[in-house]
């Protein structure tokens, strides 16, 4: 223990941020004027600070062993300079691992498995979300199209730019897989005219979405459905489908099912787009450190997540020709602080609220769970450790004739000037134009 103090106390004199650690015993290590202090508790956590376990770390801070002064912003400047390797590159690669893994995937990505898991996490409570995240509750990496955007803006540049690159015309038949609280299936019936169909796990997000459906008079052209992705069927295929932030849930082994059931559900010719967090290193099905426990105990249980170049190839195995991939990573460093700053201004607000669901100390430790994930998560982007991609497919239609070059076989023109137009930044009075270039700007 000796050497261990010793060691921690030389790497707390290098931090960026001055930080200071009480020990169980009351005597104290590092800055003598901090701007973040843990107290600790707990013997064991404080080898997990000194062994660089910072996953570890938070979940002692959850649990009340380590008691944490300070803002996350500070916190996590520290705990980047207290790791002691890599954790996007902290992996097991023998083939034992990978049987294990897969194996482990296949037992919890069941229907009724993933069920709970998706409830477990958007089910906490609506007026929680509703105080840091942006009016249209929009929980996945924002667009920041210009440097001044607001989140709210940038969240609306992100669904109007999926909706661009889906090349959504009015009438077309548009399914959100994992529509969340309804951003983009209301957004691209109410700017693009299209019919569309939502589908979700969240019983909270499926009311919220059936409200607003009823009270912006969209019944008959938009419909959300409380249903798994495995179960859709349908009579007439889909021409454009978009699944945001939800392929994280499928797990390694359900996505090739997964994209099986996307190339099913497309019309031949049609488009989909596939926006979701991919792992930084090739190999990792999670973070090391103790990050992906943490995430998956307190977050996001059954959460996996793939390189794309490993979604890519799972979504060729399936038949889907991949045209356009971009990388928004830093994008979601800038939204996760946006959350972040958001939930730090409201915590009182926040500790009302969720001890109202269940109960003072529950939603204490909930709370904690939630300012250390969506300030990590933000650290992460930043430095890597994981990526948010943006896959565009098509399902060709065979036919060489078809598209604007010919052998494009689908709708997709081969060029992004309708992605990236001029004049993006001027607000379209008729979104719905049926002109060469129906695509609206942002507002």
């Amino acid at each position: 223990m000796k050497h261990l103090l010793h060691t921690l106390e030389g790497r707390l004199a290098t931090l960026p941020v001055p930080m200071a650690v009480q020990l169980p015993a009351g005597q104290k290590l590092g800055a003598p004027d901090p701007a973040v202090t843990l107290r600790f508790r707990d013997r064991m956590a404080l080898v997990a600070l000194a062994t660089g376990e910072i996953g570890n770390v938070g979940a002692a801070i959850v649990e009340g062993r380590v008691a944490l002064e300070g803002g996350m912003r500070d916190l996590m400047a520290a705990a980047a300079g207290l790791l002691t390797r890599d954790p996007a590159r902290d992996h097991h690669d023998g083939w034992w691992h990978r049987v294990l893994a897969r194996a482990r995937s296949m037992a919890v990505h069941t229907l009724a498995h993933d069920a709970r898991h998706v409830q477990f996490h958007y089910d906490l409570s609506d007026d929680f979300y509703a105080l840091w995240l942006d009016p249209r509750r929009v929980y996945s990496c924002a667009y920041y199209r210009a440097p001044d955007l607001t989140l709210a803006k940038a969240q609306e540049a992100k669904l109007d730019h999926i909706c661009r690159k889906l090349q959504l015309q009015p009438g077309d038949r548009f399914l959100d897989i994992g529509a969340g609280w309804g951003g983009l299936l209301l957004w691209a019936a109410e700017h693009y005219g299209v019919n569309a169909t939502g589908i979700t796990l969240s019983r909270n997000q499926h009311a919220h979405v059936q409200r607003l459906i009823h009270e912006r008079g969209l019944q008959g052209r938009v419909r959300v459905h409380l249903q798994d992705y495995r179960e859709l069927e349908t009579h007439r295929s889909f021409d454009k489908i978009a699944s945001v932030g939800m392929f994280e849930h499928v797990g390694r082994a359900q996505m090739g099912r997964y994209f099986d059931t996307v190339f099913r559900l497309l019309r031949p010719g049609g488009l989909v787009l596939n926006h979701g967090i991919t792992a930084g290193a090739v190999d990792n099905a999670q973070l090391g450190a103790g990050m992906g426990d943490f995430i998956e105990h307190y977050i996001f249980p059954g959460g996996e997540l793939l390189h794309v170049s490993a979604v890519l190839h799972d979504m060729a195995r399936a038949g889907l020709e991949m045209v356009d991939t971009e990388n928004l990573r830093p994008h979601y460093a800038r939204t996760l602080w946006a959350w972040s700053d958001a939930l730090e201004a409201q915590l009182p607000a926040a500790r009302e609220v969720l001890a109202a669901q269940g109960g003072a100390q529950q939603g204490d430790k909930v709370l904690r769970a939630y300012r250390l994930y969506l300030a990590g998560s933000a650290l992460g982007f930043e430095r890597g450790w994981m990526a948010l991609h943006q896959m565009l497919a098509t399902r060709p239609d065979g036919n060489t004739a078809t598209g604007a070059l010919p052998g494009a076989q689908s709708v997709y023109p081969f060029t992004r000037d309708y992605i990236y137009s001029p004049g993006w930044n001027q607000k379209d009075t008729s979104p719905c134009s049926t002109s060469s270039n129906p695509a609206p700007q942002p507002t």
